[in-house]
Protein backbone atom coordinates (compact mmCIF):
# COMPACT_ATOMS: atom_id res chain seq x y z
CA UNK A 1 0.00 0.00 0.00
CA UNK A 2 1.18 3.28 -1.33
CA UNK A 3 0.87 6.74 0.48
CA UNK A 4 1.75 9.60 -1.35
CA UNK A 5 1.78 13.46 -0.80
CA UNK A 6 -2.42 12.93 -0.09
CA UNK A 7 -1.97 11.59 3.20
CA UNK A 8 0.70 11.49 5.86
CA UNK A 9 0.15 8.53 7.61
CA UNK A 10 -2.53 5.92 7.05
CA UNK A 11 -3.28 2.53 9.38
CA UNK A 12 -5.58 -0.52 7.92
CA UNK A 13 -6.90 -3.75 9.27
CA UNK A 14 -8.72 -6.48 7.55
CA UNK A 15 -11.25 -8.77 9.14
CA UNK A 16 -13.07 -11.66 9.00
CA UNK A 17 -15.74 -12.59 11.53
CA UNK A 18 -12.58 -15.22 12.80
CA UNK A 19 -9.73 -12.61 13.34
CA UNK A 20 -7.69 -10.09 11.54
CA UNK A 21 -6.72 -11.42 7.92
CA UNK A 22 -4.24 -8.59 7.23
CA UNK A 23 -2.93 -5.23 8.83
CA UNK A 24 -0.32 -2.70 7.68
CA UNK A 25 0.46 0.83 8.50
CA UNK A 26 2.32 3.35 6.35
CA UNK A 27 3.59 6.81 6.61
CA UNK A 28 4.33 8.82 10.06
CA UNK A 29 1.58 10.01 12.65
CA UNK A 30 3.74 12.86 13.43
CA UNK A 31 5.63 14.37 10.97
CA UNK A 32 8.13 16.46 13.56
CA UNK A 33 8.66 13.68 15.50
CA UNK A 34 9.19 11.04 12.50
CA UNK A 35 7.11 8.84 14.50
CA UNK A 36 6.06 5.51 12.98
CA UNK A 37 2.13 5.83 12.08
CA UNK A 38 1.05 2.19 13.01
CA UNK A 39 -2.59 0.10 13.71
CA UNK A 40 -2.04 0.68 17.85
CA UNK A 41 -1.87 4.58 16.95
CA UNK A 42 -4.85 6.00 18.66
CA UNK A 43 -6.97 9.22 16.00
CA UNK A 44 -10.35 10.61 16.45
CA UNK A 45 -12.96 8.43 15.50
CA UNK A 46 -15.04 11.43 14.27
CA UNK A 47 -18.32 10.42 12.79
CA UNK A 48 -17.56 7.36 12.51
CA UNK A 49 -18.19 6.91 16.38
CA UNK A 50 -22.20 7.47 15.32
CA UNK A 51 -21.94 3.46 14.53
CA UNK A 52 -20.55 2.59 17.95
CA UNK A 53 -24.01 4.92 18.95
CA UNK A 54 -26.09 3.14 17.22
CA UNK A 55 -25.14 -0.38 18.80
CA UNK A 56 -25.35 1.03 21.87
CA UNK A 57 -28.99 2.16 21.53
CA UNK A 58 -29.44 -1.38 19.75
CA UNK A 59 -28.34 -2.97 23.04
CA UNK A 60 -30.89 -1.01 25.15
CA UNK A 61 -33.82 -1.55 22.98
CA UNK A 62 -32.50 -5.33 23.11
CA UNK A 63 -33.07 -4.72 26.59
CA UNK A 64 -36.51 -2.66 26.74
CA UNK A 65 -34.23 0.69 28.13
CA UNK A 66 -34.86 2.31 24.82
CA UNK A 67 -37.66 2.23 22.51
CA UNK A 68 -36.92 2.78 19.16
CA UNK A 69 -40.25 3.28 17.54
CA UNK A 70 -41.62 5.71 20.74
CA UNK A 71 -41.00 9.51 20.40
CA UNK A 72 -37.96 10.46 21.97
CA UNK A 73 -38.90 14.25 23.14
CA UNK A 74 -40.19 13.35 26.39
CA UNK A 75 -36.61 12.67 27.58
CA UNK A 76 -34.85 15.10 25.80
CA UNK A 77 -36.57 18.79 26.86
CA UNK A 78 -34.31 20.97 24.62
CA UNK A 79 -36.59 19.43 21.74
CA UNK A 80 -39.10 21.51 22.50
CA UNK A 81 -37.55 24.21 20.50
CA UNK A 82 -38.25 22.37 17.21
CA UNK A 83 -40.82 23.39 14.72
CA UNK A 84 -43.27 22.60 13.89
CA UNK A 85 -43.76 21.21 17.29
CA UNK A 86 -46.26 18.21 16.01
CA UNK A 87 -43.28 17.27 13.74
CA UNK A 88 -40.88 17.27 16.63
CA UNK A 89 -43.63 15.24 18.69
CA UNK A 90 -43.53 12.24 16.99
CA UNK A 91 -39.17 11.27 16.31
CA UNK A 92 -38.50 8.53 17.41
CA UNK A 93 -35.35 6.90 18.02
CA UNK A 94 -35.10 4.67 14.72
CA UNK A 95 -35.74 7.63 12.62
CA UNK A 96 -32.68 9.46 14.40
CA UNK A 97 -30.92 5.77 13.66
CA UNK A 98 -31.52 6.48 10.14
CA UNK A 99 -31.15 10.38 9.75
CA UNK A 100 -34.89 10.75 9.24
CA UNK A 101 -35.95 12.80 12.17
CA UNK A 102 -35.96 15.77 9.72
CA UNK A 103 -33.35 18.01 11.29
CA UNK A 104 -30.74 20.64 10.00
CA UNK A 105 -27.28 19.58 9.87
CA UNK A 106 -25.09 22.97 10.74
CA UNK A 107 -21.35 22.86 9.75
CA UNK A 108 -19.51 21.46 12.74
CA UNK A 109 -16.10 23.03 12.72
CA UNK A 110 -16.49 24.94 15.60
CA UNK A 111 -17.64 21.92 17.95
CA UNK A 112 -14.10 21.67 19.62
CA UNK A 113 -12.34 22.09 22.95
CA UNK A 114 -8.59 21.09 23.77
CA UNK A 115 -7.87 17.76 24.55
CA UNK A 116 -6.67 18.92 28.28
CA UNK A 117 -9.68 21.00 28.43
CA UNK A 118 -13.57 19.84 29.96
CA UNK A 119 -15.63 20.00 27.51
CA UNK A 120 -19.24 22.38 27.73
CA UNK A 121 -22.50 20.28 29.47
CA UNK A 122 -23.79 18.09 27.04
CA UNK A 123 -27.35 19.24 27.80
CA UNK A 124 -26.52 22.80 27.57
CA UNK A 125 -24.30 22.19 24.33
CA UNK A 126 -27.40 20.55 22.54
CA UNK A 127 -30.11 23.29 24.06
CA UNK A 128 -27.85 26.35 22.18
CA UNK A 129 -27.47 24.12 19.01
CA UNK A 130 -31.46 23.48 18.67
CA UNK A 131 -32.07 26.70 19.68
CA UNK A 132 -30.01 28.24 16.36
CA UNK A 133 -31.24 25.40 14.22
CA UNK A 134 -34.74 24.58 15.47
CA UNK A 135 -36.22 24.25 11.84
CA UNK A 136 -37.28 21.12 10.72
CA UNK A 137 -36.95 20.22 7.07
CA UNK A 138 -39.22 17.13 6.47
CA UNK A 139 -41.81 15.55 8.06
CA UNK A 140 -39.60 12.27 10.33
CA UNK A 141 -39.23 9.21 8.58
CA UNK A 142 -40.05 10.38 4.83
CA UNK A 143 -36.68 10.30 3.98
CA UNK A 144 -32.88 10.32 5.41
CA UNK A 145 -30.54 13.89 5.74
CA UNK A 146 -27.83 13.35 7.27
CA UNK A 147 -27.81 15.13 10.42
CA UNK A 148 -25.37 15.58 13.51
CA UNK A 149 -28.03 17.02 15.57
CA UNK A 150 -29.99 14.20 14.88
CA UNK A 151 -27.39 11.61 16.78
CA UNK A 152 -26.54 14.29 19.37
CA UNK A 153 -30.63 13.90 20.72
CA UNK A 154 -30.14 10.31 20.23
CA UNK A 155 -27.29 10.17 22.82
CA UNK A 156 -29.63 12.25 25.04
CA UNK A 157 -32.27 10.00 25.00
CA UNK A 158 -29.90 7.07 25.48
CA UNK A 159 -28.70 9.23 28.88
CA UNK A 160 -31.61 9.67 29.94
CA UNK A 161 -33.42 6.24 29.30
CA UNK A 162 -30.07 4.74 31.10
CA UNK A 163 -30.33 7.13 33.84
CA UNK A 164 -26.40 7.44 33.32
CA UNK A 165 -24.12 9.76 30.94
CA UNK A 166 -23.75 8.93 27.37
CA UNK A 167 -20.05 8.29 27.81
CA UNK A 168 -20.52 5.65 30.52
CA UNK A 169 -23.24 4.23 28.75
CA UNK A 170 -21.20 3.54 25.26
CA UNK A 171 -18.65 2.29 27.40
CA UNK A 172 -20.45 -0.02 29.11
CA UNK A 173 -22.78 -1.21 25.83
CA UNK A 174 -19.97 -1.40 23.20
CA UNK A 175 -16.17 -0.61 24.43
CA UNK A 176 -16.30 -2.87 27.24
CA UNK A 177 -18.23 -5.49 25.94
CA UNK A 178 -16.28 -5.90 22.57
CA UNK A 179 -12.72 -5.13 24.56
CA UNK A 180 -11.83 -1.76 22.47
CA UNK A 181 -9.18 -1.14 25.88
CA UNK A 182 -7.60 1.77 23.62
CA UNK A 183 -10.22 3.24 22.51
CA UNK A 184 -12.39 6.38 24.70
CA UNK A 185 -13.67 9.64 24.73
CA UNK A 186 -10.50 10.98 25.32
CA UNK A 187 -6.60 10.38 24.38
CA UNK A 188 -5.95 7.08 26.31
CA UNK A 189 -2.42 8.34 28.60
CA UNK A 190 -0.80 4.64 27.57
CA UNK A 191 -1.59 4.90 23.67
CA UNK A 192 0.61 6.74 21.10
CA UNK A 193 -1.71 9.55 19.54
CA UNK A 194 -1.13 10.49 15.57
CA UNK A 195 -1.29 14.67 14.99
CA UNK A 196 -3.49 15.36 12.25
CA UNK A 197 -2.92 17.27 9.10
CA UNK A 198 -4.46 19.70 6.89
CA UNK A 199 -3.15 21.21 3.47
CA UNK A 200 -1.40 24.07 4.74
CA UNK A 201 -2.61 26.84 2.39
CA UNK A 202 -6.02 25.61 2.16
CA UNK A 203 -8.18 28.75 3.37
CA UNK A 204 -10.41 26.04 4.99
CA UNK A 205 -8.07 26.30 7.66
CA UNK A 206 -8.97 29.71 8.79
CA UNK A 207 -12.47 28.11 9.53
CA UNK A 208 -10.27 26.08 12.48
CA UNK A 209 -10.58 27.92 15.94
CA UNK A 210 -6.93 29.63 16.31
CA UNK A 211 -5.47 27.06 19.22
CA UNK A 212 -5.69 24.42 16.97
CA UNK A 213 -3.53 25.21 14.24
CA UNK A 214 0.05 23.93 15.18
CA UNK A 215 3.29 23.74 13.32
CA UNK A 216 3.74 24.13 9.66
CA UNK A 217 5.66 20.92 8.43
CA UNK A 218 5.95 21.25 4.28
CA UNK A 219 2.84 21.66 2.49
CA UNK A 220 0.87 20.28 6.14
CA UNK A 221 -0.56 22.21 8.91
CA UNK A 222 -0.14 20.35 12.16
CA UNK A 223 -2.83 20.57 14.49
CA UNK A 224 -2.59 20.37 18.45
CA UNK A 225 -4.88 17.74 19.93
CA UNK A 226 -8.56 18.61 20.15
CA UNK A 227 -11.54 16.68 21.68
CA UNK A 228 -15.46 17.36 19.96
CA UNK A 229 -18.09 18.91 21.27
CA UNK A 230 -21.39 15.76 22.01
CA UNK A 231 -19.41 12.76 22.33
CA UNK A 232 -23.01 10.78 20.64
CA UNK A 233 -22.18 11.93 17.06
CA UNK A 234 -17.71 11.92 17.29
CA UNK A 235 -16.42 11.96 20.40
CA UNK A 236 -14.24 8.57 19.97
CA UNK A 237 -10.74 8.39 19.94
CA UNK A 238 -8.97 4.86 19.21
CA UNK A 239 -6.96 2.51 16.88
CA UNK A 240 -7.53 0.91 13.95
CA UNK A 241 -7.13 -2.45 15.66
CA UNK A 242 -9.41 -1.40 18.34
CA UNK A 243 -12.14 -0.65 15.44
CA UNK A 244 -11.07 -3.67 13.40
CA UNK A 245 -12.21 -5.80 17.16
CA UNK A 246 -15.78 -3.81 16.27
CA UNK A 247 -16.17 -4.52 12.62
CA UNK A 248 -15.25 -8.04 13.48
CA UNK A 249 -18.35 -8.07 16.33
CA UNK A 250 -20.45 -7.19 13.68
CA UNK A 251 -18.78 -9.53 10.67
CA UNK A 252 -19.98 -12.21 13.66
CA UNK A 253 -23.36 -11.15 13.73
CA UNK A 254 -23.32 -10.07 17.34
CA UNK A 255 -20.56 -12.01 18.50
CA UNK A 256 -17.00 -11.78 19.16
CA UNK A 257 -14.63 -14.85 20.71
CA UNK A 258 -17.40 -16.36 22.09
CA UNK A 259 -18.93 -12.94 23.35
CA UNK A 260 -22.63 -12.50 22.48
CA UNK A 261 -22.86 -8.46 22.46
CA UNK A 262 -26.43 -7.78 20.19
CA UNK A 263 -28.31 -10.71 18.71
CA UNK A 264 -27.70 -12.19 15.32
CA UNK A 265 -31.09 -10.34 14.02
CA UNK A 266 -30.51 -6.98 15.49
CA UNK A 267 -26.85 -7.20 13.90
CA UNK A 268 -28.73 -7.94 10.17
CA UNK A 269 -31.40 -5.40 11.15
CA UNK A 270 -28.91 -3.02 11.63
CA UNK A 271 -27.01 -3.06 8.20
CA UNK A 272 -30.00 -3.81 6.23
CA UNK A 273 -30.48 -0.44 3.72
CA UNK A 274 -34.35 0.37 4.54
CA UNK A 275 -34.52 4.14 3.58
CA UNK A 276 -32.91 5.73 0.20
CA UNK A 277 -31.59 9.46 1.06
CA UNK A 278 -29.75 11.62 -1.45
CA UNK A 279 -26.02 11.23 0.21
CA UNK A 280 -26.33 7.99 1.66
CA UNK A 281 -29.28 5.07 2.45
CA UNK A 282 -29.47 4.43 5.92
CA UNK A 283 -30.26 1.08 8.20
CA UNK A 284 -29.97 1.58 11.59
CA UNK A 285 -26.40 3.28 11.97
CA UNK A 286 -25.13 1.69 8.47
CA UNK A 287 -25.21 3.54 5.66
CA UNK A 288 -24.30 3.13 1.91
CA UNK A 289 -23.38 5.60 -0.12
CA UNK A 290 -26.22 6.85 -2.50
CA UNK A 291 -23.71 6.04 -5.50
CA UNK A 292 -22.77 2.81 -4.48
CA UNK A 293 -26.44 1.23 -4.92
CA UNK A 294 -24.89 -1.07 -7.61
CA UNK A 295 -21.65 -2.27 -6.07
CA UNK A 296 -20.88 -5.77 -6.56
CA UNK A 297 -20.66 -6.92 -3.75
CA UNK A 298 -22.68 -5.02 -1.25
CA UNK A 299 -21.50 -2.98 0.95
CA UNK A 300 -22.05 -0.75 4.58
CA UNK A 301 -19.84 1.62 6.37
CA UNK A 302 -19.30 4.44 8.56
CA UNK A 303 -17.03 7.35 7.80
CA UNK A 304 -15.68 9.84 10.25
CA UNK A 305 -13.85 13.13 8.62
CA UNK A 306 -12.74 15.95 9.86
CA UNK A 307 -10.03 18.16 10.52
CA UNK A 308 -6.85 16.28 10.15
CA UNK A 309 -8.00 12.98 9.97
CA UNK A 310 -10.08 10.62 7.76
CA UNK A 311 -11.44 6.86 8.73
CA UNK A 312 -13.88 4.42 7.50
CA UNK A 313 -15.30 0.80 8.78
CA UNK A 314 -16.65 -0.64 5.78
CA UNK A 315 -18.82 -4.34 6.24
CA UNK A 316 -18.74 -6.62 2.67
CA UNK A 317 -21.53 -9.00 4.28
CA UNK A 318 -21.82 -11.11 1.34
CA UNK A 319 -18.02 -11.83 1.10
CA UNK A 320 -17.30 -11.76 5.10
CA UNK A 321 -14.96 -9.56 4.92
CA UNK A 322 -14.69 -6.02 6.16
CA UNK A 323 -11.89 -3.19 6.64
CA UNK A 324 -10.78 -0.68 9.01
CA UNK A 325 -9.04 2.46 8.06
CA UNK A 326 -7.46 5.49 9.58
CA UNK A 327 -5.72 8.15 8.66
CA UNK A 328 -4.28 11.81 9.34
CA UNK A 329 -5.33 13.65 6.89
CA UNK A 330 -8.53 15.70 6.39
CA UNK A 331 -9.13 14.46 2.82
CA UNK A 332 -7.34 11.33 0.91
CA UNK A 333 -8.64 8.44 -1.30
CA UNK A 334 -9.80 6.06 1.30
CA UNK A 335 -12.35 4.09 -0.49
CA UNK A 336 -9.24 2.61 -2.77
CA UNK A 337 -7.46 1.52 1.04
CA UNK A 338 -10.90 -0.02 2.24
CA UNK A 339 -11.26 -1.59 -1.30
CA UNK A 340 -8.09 -3.51 -0.76
CA UNK A 341 -10.28 -5.70 2.05
CA UNK A 342 -11.52 -8.17 -1.19
CA UNK A 343 -8.22 -9.26 -1.57
CA UNK A 344 -8.86 -10.95 1.22
CA UNK A 345 -12.08 -12.19 0.77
Amino acid sequence: MAVGDGVPGVALVVVGSEGIRASAAVGVADLSRALPMTTDTAMPWFSMTKIATATAAVRLADRRVLALDEPVLPMVPAMRLLRPADQASRITARHLLQHAGGLANPIPVSWVHPADAPGPDPDTFLQGLLAKHPKLRFEPGSRSSYSNLGTLILGAAMARASGSRFEDVARKEVLDSVGMTHTDFTFVEVVPAATGYHPARSPMRFLLPRWVRGETNGGWLGLRHFLLDGAAYGGLVGTAHDAARFLRMHLGDGELDGVRVIPPESAVEMRRITLDGKRYDLGLGWFRPAGARGADPPYVEHLGGGAGFFDVIRLYPTAGVGAAVMGNATKYDIDAVARLALAFA
